[in-house]
Parts: C-alpha cells; structure tokens; sequence
C-alpha cells in the first residue's frame, strides 16, 4: 500500500505578548499512513521563527546530501493587518512542508517529528531530540492531543481543534486537570482570531516579531 503524507498549514492566529509585542502562528495539520510516523493524525501550532529553526537543524542534520526547499523570506515589514502577506507567508509555509516530508532521510530526523506532531519549545525540541530529558520523542508526540478522527481534506480542517499541552518539561506528565485550565486561561488572555483583531486596528500592533 503506498504511503501518504499529507500536511496543511491553515488558521493563523495572533499571539500577544504584551500591547506592542505580538506575533503571528499557524496551525499544522498532518494526516499520514506512513510508518514512519507513531501518531497517524496531529496538529500544532508553530511560529515563523521554529520553521526557521526547523530548516537549520535540518540542513545541519542531513549534511548537504539533500537540497532543502525554501522557506518564504522573512519580512522586516511583515504587518499583522495585511492579510495578502500573510496568505503568501502560509502558502510558502506549506509549499516547504509538503516538499520535506516526501524525503525519506528527512523523515528519520528526529527534530521534525517534535516540530510536526508536539508543542514543545525549540529549546525543549532540542533537548528531547538530544536524548537529555526525562521523556522520549515518542511520549512528547503521543502526549501531545488532537482530533481522534480521519480528515480527507482542507474543509475537514475547518472542524479540527487541537488540544496540545504546554512546553514545559512537567507538562508531559502533568495533571489533565490542571494542564487544561493552565492552557485555556493562556488561550483566553494572548490569542485572538486574525478578523476579530482586524476589525479593531487600533487596538492591533502594526508589525510582528517572528
């Protein structure tokens, strides 16, 4: 049976740090029969500066011997309130992921797995895959929630909701109870639908940090 690899990069959403610092982050959903991947199903939300990451420690770990695709090219006036650079953003975003995961060398790196299937921090992504933490790559990937069924197609992202924990090193053995209440405050004060913020842009910083 031939083995499929499907990701999508949707639903950018504004994270606030404080009124002047914000950026901006996407959700990366993955559906695969590949057995290269433990979870068949996942999604995560990463930033523009961990793609970046994510393409240094693969042009790192693969020597040269594979011809890495490009992401799209950072910005210094990438604005939050324009949302044709921020389609363009996530199309490339995309375009670079769909091409990484067809390469067989690249799928045995450790990193990209954290990147794509946990919520881990870089520098905890780092550790994990250094073998210098008290939990695995596969528990990081299996600790980390999402929808339980199938999805065919980008209109069947529309209904998924990711339901990661945290990025510290006790969240991946913490307490549900405390982990979904710590996560939804966290949601409820720093993040915010790109129209909602939009329809207010006084209230939005112009440019973002990656």
């Amino acid at each position: 049976m031939q083995q499929v690899v499907s990701v999508w990069v949707r639903d950018p959403r504004i994270r606030k740090n404080d009124f002047w610092h914000a950026y901006i982050d996407y959700e990366i959903c993955l559906h695969t029969t590949s057995l290269s991947f433990t979870k068949k199903i996942s999604s995560v939300r990463r930033r523009y500066s961990e793609f970046v990451w994510l393409r240094q420690k693969l042009q790192s770990s693969s020597l040269l011997i594979t011809r890495l695709p490009e992401l799209p090219p950072k910005n210094p006036f990438f604005s939050l309130n324009n949302g044709q650079q921020i389609s363009e953003r996530m199309t490339g975003l995309q375009r670079f992921l769909e091409q990484i995961v067809q390469s067989p060398l690249l799928l045995s790196d450790s990193c990209l797995h954290l990147f794509l299937q946990s919520q881990l921090s870089v520098p905890k992504m780092e550790a994990c895959a250094a073998g210098r933490t008290h939990y695995s790559v596969a528990q990081a990937v299996q600790r980390c929630g999402c929808a339980r069924r199938r999805f065919h197609s980008a209109e069947d992202l529309r209904e998924l909701t990711a339901s990661c924990d945290s990025d510290s090193d006790s969240s991946v053995f913490a307490d549900p109870e405390t982990s979904s209440r710590d996560v939804a405050l966290n949601k409820a004060e720093t993040t915010a639908p790109l129209d909602v913020m939009r329809s207010n842009p006084k209230e939005t910083p112009s440019y973002s940090s990656v």
